[in-house]
């Protein structure tokens, strides 16, 4: 079997459960090198997906208190929704794009399928552990409506590589680190020390995956003669609707490599 191959279990799993196992079998087998480099799969339109949540448009999501341990939950919940997605984003990103062509050699090409299997097990990861905490409040990933509009997001950028890096996770990832901070001071306000911890591993971790989406966003941009910084506002004003919103965590920004100028004339 070939990564693409692999990589193609997440997608075509269903299961919660089953679609994290995958991810952890991707990353093992491709590390031990029982995998083959080689892509000879097609990404599928869009990925399987339970029975649960119910998705609905995001002004249908019921809002997130902190006040009471539903609302916890509920806030929780629509972070675990991010994270199961992401699984998905990362293993798309292998089939749809490990055979682009744009890759210099080979070395590169293994070099981005290795960092997005990366991904794939961080975000798996990060998924089970809110579920973990989740069922220990009684909850599970389902019980809340969620919305769809993050593989809306990479519907609209399937067709390109450029277009995927800058909006997945250059544009919503990078949202992630502006918006994560806030929401675990509102945690330890409430003494949630559990999801306190959780929060601060994905937010920690996800900086090395907005890393990995400017670099090779860069990558790609140098290897077709654009400008990195004006290419990638010319992607988020081409497939991004409205404006990016402000305040921008600019330090866990720089640390990623999206300085400033990439993103805050987008903002106004």
């Amino acid at each position: 079997m070939t990564v693409a191959d692999w990589a193609l279990c997440v997608l075509s799993s269903g299961n919660p459960e089953h679609k994290v196992q995958a991810a952890f079998d991707l990353q093992s087998k491709w590390t031990t090198h029982q995998v083959l480099p080689q892509q000879v799969s097609k990404a599928p339109d869009t990925p399987a997906r339970p029975d649960k949540p119910v998705l609905v448009p995001p002004a249908d999501v019921p809002r997130r208190r902190l006040g009471s341990e539903q609302g916890r939950a509920a806030l929780l919940h629509a972070v675990a929704h991010i994270e199961f997605n992401a699984i998905d984003l990362a293993a798309d990103m292998i089939v749809r794009f490990g055979n682009d062509q744009i890759f210099a050699t080979n070395s590169d090409r293994c070099e981005f399928i290795s960092n997005w299997i990366t991904v794939c097990a961080d975000e798996a990861r990060h998924f089970s552990m809110i579920q973990s905490y989740l069922n220990d409040l009684g909850y599970s990933y389902g019980t809340f409506p969620a919305h769809n509009g993050l593989w809306e997001a990479a519907g609209a950028t399937s067709h390109d590589i450029a277009a995927r890096l800058a909006i997945a996770p250059m544009v919503l990832e990078a949202r992630g680190l502006d918006v994560t901070p806030p929401m675990i001071k509102k945690f330890e306000k409430v003494g949630d020390t559990r999801s306190v911890s959780i929060l601060s591993t994905i937010y920690n971790e996800e900086v090395d995956h907005v890393k990995f989406g400017t670099l090779w966003f860069n990558y790609v941009s140098k290897r077709r003669g654009y400008d990195p910084k004006a290419y990638f506002q010319e992607q988020v004003r081409s497939f991004f609707k409205g404006i990016l919103k402000r305040p921008f965590n600019e330090i866990a920004r720089l640390k990623a490599g999206l300085e400033r100028e990439y993103y805050l004339p987008l903002s106004e």
